[in-house]
């Protein structure tokens, strides 16, 4: 992938304004990834939506709208998304600390009545603050990893259209998928109080 040099670096919340400015028309793949790459986060603006667990990657929601939510994952060293997909909505990452990588997967021979298939992997490629990217609509079944061998902590910024509370995951033990509800360790920079961070 090439590598892009954002022209503007902002605060969070005000790279959040400049996404709600996009009108709801023009907020496509191709406008928003071209946001993304022209608007680099200042990582210190981050520290409100930085909550890292070591059970688990956290889920920081940000901003959300009818046409958007953005929410910031922290990734602890070793930590892993599992093998999803984004409700068929759109979706960008950025990774302003860290780096991150990403596998994609396609899905073969599903058979919904037993809720099985299989998937097999295919792109694979690194997301940093330097190299931001979106899912692929055409092959949106990912997982993301913060590999050991990276030996060091990760906060990536992800933006869907539309918001979604649930996605299919997949798993490759026994080749079937379930449909999962997705929950927000924090939200608008206050830890909900069932989280528990270590």
């Amino acid at each position: 992938m090439a590598q892009y040099v954002a022209t503007k670096k902002l605060s969070i919340e005000d790279w959040v304004k400049g996404l709600a400015a996009i009108p709801e028309s023009e907020f496509t793949l191709q406008n928003v990834q071209d946001y993304v790459i022209r608007h680099a986060v200042r990582p210190e603006s981050l520290e409100k939506y930085c909550f890292f667990s070591k059970g688990n990657y956290t889920r920081n929601l940000v901003f959300r709208n009818a046409l958007f939510e953005c929410m910031t994952l922290c990734w602890d060293i070793g930590q892993h998304s599992r093998i999803h997909n984004h409700r068929g909505q759109n979706c960008w990452m950025s990774a302003p600390i860290g780096r991150l990588r990403i596998q994609n997967y396609r899905v073969d021979n599903r058979d919904s009545s037993k809720g099985t298939c299989r998937i097999v992997p295919t792109e694979v490629y690194d997301l940093d603050a330097a190299h931001p990217t979106y899912v692929n609509p055409m092959e949106p079944v990912h997982e993301v990893m913060n590999l050991a061998e990276f030996n060091q902590r990760a906060l990536s910024i992800h933006i869907y259209s539309k918001p979604f509370d649930s996605c299919e995951v997949y798993y490759r033990d026994d080749g079937s998928y379930a449909d999962v509800p997705l929950f927000f360790t924090s939200e608008y920079g206050k830890l909900n109080p069932s989280e528990k961070i270590l």
